[in-house]
């Protein structure tokens, strides 16, 4: 009792839920890890064909479980934070109401026709996996590193697009019909797959000349590949050095990455110690 006059349930419920700071956050991440990766695995299992139907039986029970406490985690986001909406259109919101709502849909389709369409909605179960990110303090910083390294790669990418439109176009002069590169889209197919040396080999110049300029493509590729990873390391490393940050999260906008001697959001100003407020 001696904790609940310092704050009130609903503080106490958005620490364990939304901070891994303390012994019951810690405990409820360890949880949810769990059931997200039973989850998981019950989809994987339940793919496979010609096994015991007892064996469906339990996986269905099982899914009901975890259904049930993901529903009930859903909510408490809900109603712990002060702008609902926040969370609920927030990428993480998101992917918790897809990952919630599959079993409860199977009830309003109905119908041996639309057996495949629930089928496909019972998969999106797998969107649990993503909820994984939230509990693991470093894709914080690889998610603002590709954030901020956002334009360096489209610029990139639309370079790659050009080279490829370009040598497409060339392979379309020199090889031609003959060799497969009946146009230019083709050629440009033809183009990315070598320039990404995935190299299915549905197309092949014959021409000396031609092979000629697939080998530089292909050289070309290998240096394209390491551009990307050199520029999303650099803005990883950038975002690695700064203060430390802990779980603590608003309760009022949901705002994290807060230093450990942070006393009010630096998004919002909210104070976070809800003695304060």
């Amino acid at each position: 009792m001696t904790f609940f006059n310092k704050q009130n349930w609903r503080g106490k419920l958005h620490e364990i839920i939304y901070e891994a700071d303390t012994p019951l956050g810690k405990l409820f991440d360890i949880i949810l890890l769990i059931l997200i990766f039973l989850s998981v695995v019950f989809v994987m299992i339940e793919s496979v064909q010609n096994i015991p139907e007892q064996i469906y039986t339990y996986l269905y029970i099982g899914e009901w479980v975890i259904t049930i406490f993901f529903t009930i985690e859903y909510i408490a986001r809900i109603i712990t934070v002060k702008k609902p909406s926040r969370y609920i259109f927030s990428f993480y919101g998101i992917i918790d109401f897809l990952a919630t709502i599959p079993l409860y849909l199977s009830f309003f389709i109905v119908g041996s026709g639309a057996l495949i369409t629930v089928r496909a909605l019972r998969l999106l179960r797998i969107f649990r996996i993503l909820k994984i990110a939230r509990y693991i303090g470093e894709s914080n910083k690889l998610i603002k590193a590709l954030r901020d390294s956002r334009t360096k790669i489209f610029i990139f990418l639309f370079a790659v697009f050009i080279i490829a439109i370009i040598s497409g176009t060339i392979m379309y002069l020199i090889e031609g019909e003959e060799s497969g590169f009946t146009n230019i889209p083709i050629s440009v197919y033809w183009s990315i797959v070598t320039l990404t040396t995935v190299g299915y080999g549905d197309i092949a110049p014959v021409t000396a000349f031609g092979q000629l300029i697939a080998s530089f493509i292909m050289i070309l590729g290998y240096g394209i590949i390491a551009v990307p990873t050199g520029i999303i390391s650099a803005e990883y490393t950038r975002s690695s050095i700064n203060i430390d940050t802990n779980t603590q999260a608003c309760n009022n906008c949901n705002e994290v990455r807060h230093s450990d001697k942070s006393k009010y959001c630096h998004s919002c100003g909210l104070a976070l110690d809800l003695d304060e407020n």
